[in-house]
């Protein structure tokens, strides 16, 4: 008998994932929470598709959108301009302080970081970049090079004046105080001293997540991103925060920055904006957008200002703020937050519990295996997300080394009180199938 042929999957397709491969089964339809595969098995989305469908799969209003939008005006010449495109930005500015007003619309988080770093190097007329030694911008070009957490090794050098700051990680904390915690002003003080030692006095910008999350969700200290916009401006870089994954109402405000009551020079949205679909925006002020057109600021592509995500983008706002979904966030986030702490009660091979609203991390130690473990809580964390998914719950899991043992935690902004409970049910019986 001949061999069969392999799968389309394994003949066909260029695997992109580093290490990783494709999840198991193939995807058929989703709706809500639930992806459903051609088998018809159902998960429970924990992780929102790629961190992104914060209002479910298939939401009956974004669908509408695209049913009509793609029959009137789908795609124009990028120099023209659509009435979409024109409220997305004024909305988008009337969500967000002073003096952020000024927007342009993109496609993915990467090519947002990009067009910022671009014009944070036009206008302060420098090039060097500042980022987090576990930072997630993107693949493409400068997102790249700003890029630490994965991605690096085997494609030749790096573009040259990219530096990494330390990660304030007060779980892992690096520099302690006298009371043993993470000493994060210390850190971000001896960071830049490095930082200053080797610039050669063309800082442009520091490009940061408010939440690392590829990183290990890494929640910044209260008072840190400040004391970081005061570094940059001392320096005279601007602060440009990426909160692709944080921005619109995911950890319970509209966006993480408000917290800390920092307004950076430049923002980069993604992921969240188009609920799915590709959009993005970079939004500043009208004086860096008035220098940097000044100077020539040229980004130019094929999707720049579409109008059919735009319009998509237009009733994601209206869904969150008719909804409240801000709110909804808080208190889905302080339920799935408090059934994971029970879990560590119970489970000692839970180490930490964090994050805000609707992007929690949960972090696996290995002192409570009941083996004695051998310190791969690697192995523990994909074995505890197989398992997961075999029970019916898709759950990210950062896995890169080291981190594999930290899950990425963020389910719609529309799931019920019922599949929090239940996503919750379902890693408690992984983790005691993984762990006795």
């Amino acid at each position: 008998m001949p061999e069969s042929p392999p799968p389309d999957r394994e003949r066909h397709l260029i695997r992109y994932s580093g290490r990783g491969g494709f999840s198991p089964g193939i995807a058929d339809r989703a709706s809500g929470s639930t992806v459903i595969t051609e088998d018809g098995r159902e998960l429970l989305d924990f992780t929102s598709g790629q961190m992104s469908a914060i209002l479910g799969h298939g939401h009956p209003e974004i669908v509408a959108t695209v049913r009509e939008q793609v029959g009137r005006l789908d795609h124009l010449y990028s120099g023209m301009l659509s009435r979409p495109v024109l409220d997305l930005a004024r909305r988008l500015a009337e969500t967000l302080p002073a003096p952020l007003e000024k927007a342009m619309l993109l496609t993915t988080g990467a090519e947002s970081n990009e067009a910022a770093l671009r014009m944070a190097k036009l206008v302060t007329g420098r090039h060097e970049i500042v980022s987090f030694a576990r930072s997630w911008h993107g693949m493409t070009g400068a997102a790249a090079n700003a890029t630490y957490v994965a991605g690096r090794t085997g494609y030749g050098p790096a573009a040259p004046g990219n530096f990494a700051l330390p990660v304030p990680d007060r779980f892992r904390a690096d520099l302690v105080d006298a009371d043993g915690d993470l000493d994060w002003r210390r850190q971000l003080d001896l960071g830049f001293d490095l930082i200053d030692a080797q610039s050669v006095g063309s800082l442009a910008a520091c490009l940061v997540e408010p939440i690392l999350s590829s990183g290990g969700v890494v929640d910044l200290p209260p008072g840190y991103l400040a004391a970081l916009r005061d570094k940059c401006h001392e320096r005279g870089m601007l602060l440009i925060v990426d909160e692709a994954q944080t921005g619109l109402c995911r950890t319970g405000d509209w966006y993480a920055f408000e917290r800390d009551r920092v307004i950076p020079d430049i923002l980069t949205l993604s992921k969240t904006l188009g609920a799915g679909l590709p959009l993005a925006a970079v939004l500043t002020s009208e004086a860096i957008e008035q220098e940097a057109h000044d100077r020539g600021f040229l980004f130019f592509t094929t999707h720049v200002n579409d109008p059919l995500p735009a319009a998509v983008g237009n009733t994601v706002l209206d869904v969150l703020i008719r909804d409240r979904l801000d709110e909804r966030a808080r208190e889905l986030g302080d339920r799935l937050q408090g059934g994971l702490l029970e879990l560590a009660e119970r489970h000692k091979v839970i180490g930490d519990v964090r994050g805000r609203g609707l992007l929690v991390g949960l972090e696996l130690v290995d002192e409570g295996r009941d083996d004695g473990g051998s310190g791969d809580t690697d192995a523990l964390g994909g074995a505890v997300t197989r398992r997961c998914a075999d029970l019916g719950l898709h759950m990210n899991i950062v896995q890169l080394p080291g981190l594999g043992g930290i899950f990425r935690i963020a389910p719609p902004l529309t799931a019920s009180d019922a599949e929090i409970d239940r996503g919750v049910a379902i890693l408690d019986e992984a983790l005691t199938a993984e762990t006795s």
